[in-house]
């Protein structure tokens, strides 16, 4: 009796951890992506209202593509995306930083977008979940 009854809880266990979801995406370490953002401090900030060659990413999830307060030179492809719903949030962001080009392009349908970004994206998963671990922590 005491088999079954340890099986049933084994078989319980199995199925309650079956049916909990993991996370859209690994937490990052915003430490460490304080130092993946220094591939982008030459052109982005992270200090509300302070200005750069880019959109200050200080609030950027939650937002429509292309509609930063203050920033008003976007590529015609990222106005577009947003015109067509795009809007940043964990998975669209750590997905877009994986190839910004190729991402935006398929949000428009084409193969590859363009954007005003010299950057190519990066390569490595946790370098994206670290970097939005920090944009997440400076967040205003």
């Amino acid at each position: 009796m005491k088999f079954v009854k340890f099986a049933m809880l084994a078989i319980g266990l199995t199925f309650a951890a079956g049916s909990m979801t993991a996370p859209a995406f690994a937490m990052g370490d915003a430490d460490k992506g304080k130092k993946v953002f220094n591939k982008c401090k030459a052109c982005h900030q992270v200090v509300p209202g302070k200005k750069s060659l880019g959109p200050n990413l200080s609030s950027i999830l939650g937002k429509k593509a292309g509609t930063q307060d203050g920033y008003k030179k976007y590529s015609a492809d990222m106005v577009a995306a947003g015109e067509k719903g795009l809007v940043w949030n964990d998975k669209t962001f750590v997905d877009y930083i994986a190839e910004p080009k190729k991402y935006l392009g398929g949000v428009l349908g084409k193969k590859k977008a363009k954007t005003k970004m010299a950057f190519n994206g990066l390569k490595k998963a946790a370098d994206r979940d670290n970097l939005l671990a920090y944009l997440k922590s400076v967040a205003k």
